[in-house]
């Protein structure tokens, strides 16, 4: 069952993350301690990142990509277990937190940081054996306004972002690449079903995993879609 977020809450928490003065610049996940750069959404507000780090299928040994690396959590962690990573992110400031967390944890040989829309820094041969988005739950229609790059973290008016994920996808997977989207039970799991069936494909639940969070339980969700 799809839970619903108001716009207005999820705004609220995006005005703090981009103007409250008591946010630390380091923060600690995963047994580790990353940095945070003003402007770039943290990795801590909830524990989607942590949970996706987790639990995605990282190809040890082949090429990862994540759109919305955000502070590079996830990319940098699919580096340490042996991953090739391209990390893509619409805003630069994430585009150099996820630089300066590859170079903090030494991996910034296997971690190549793009600042991109979506695919659109790629080069037409880029492949890759999985491709990941950690997608912005909240719905909003199209025509919301996005007031700064950071507004992408939590908005994707009318899912067309997500809808271009998907349509997109196949022109930059390899032979055998996985397409994998981490979303939560506040995501429109029906319109995600319907982009993928236009484009050919069908959606796989890989994992549930639930998460006592300050105002609820969360159940984050990670989804394959599959070639018909």
């Amino acid at each position: 069952m799809t839970v619903k977020e108001s716009p207005e809450a999820a705004a609220k928490v995006l005005e703090h993350v981009m103007t409250g003065d008591d946010l630390p610049d380091d923060f600690s996940l995963l047994g580790r301690e990353w940095t945070l750069h003003r402007g770039v959404f943290p990795g801590t507000l909830t524990a989607a990142t942590e949970v996706m780090a987790s639990i995605v299928p990282y190809p040890k040994g082949g090429s990862f990509l994540e759109v919305g690396c955000g502070t590079g959590v996830i990319s940098v962690t699919a580096a340490l277990h042996g991953s090739d990573v391209t990390a893509l992110d619409i805003n630069e400031k994430a585009v150099a937190n996820t630089l300066a967390n590859a170079e903090r944890h030494g991996v910034e040989d296997r971690v190549r940081v793009l600042h991109s829309d979506l695919y659109a820094a790629l080069e037409p041969t880029d492949r890759f054996d999985a491709i990941f988005w950690n997608v912005p739950w909240t719905y909003v229609e199209d025509g919301f306004p996005l007031s700064s790059d950071l507004h992408s973290a939590v908005f994707d008016p009318g899912y067309q972002g997500q809808s271009r994920f998907i349509s997109g996808a196949r022109d930059h997977l390899a032979d055998g690449g996985r397409l994998l989207i981490g979303t939560a039970d506040l995501g429109d799991r029906e319109r995600i079903d319907a982009f993928a069936a236009e484009a050919g494909m069908t959606v796989e639940m890989l994992r549930r995993v639930r998460r006592i969070e300050v105002v609820r339980v969360m159940e984050y969700h990670l989804l394959e879609l599959r070639a018909k």
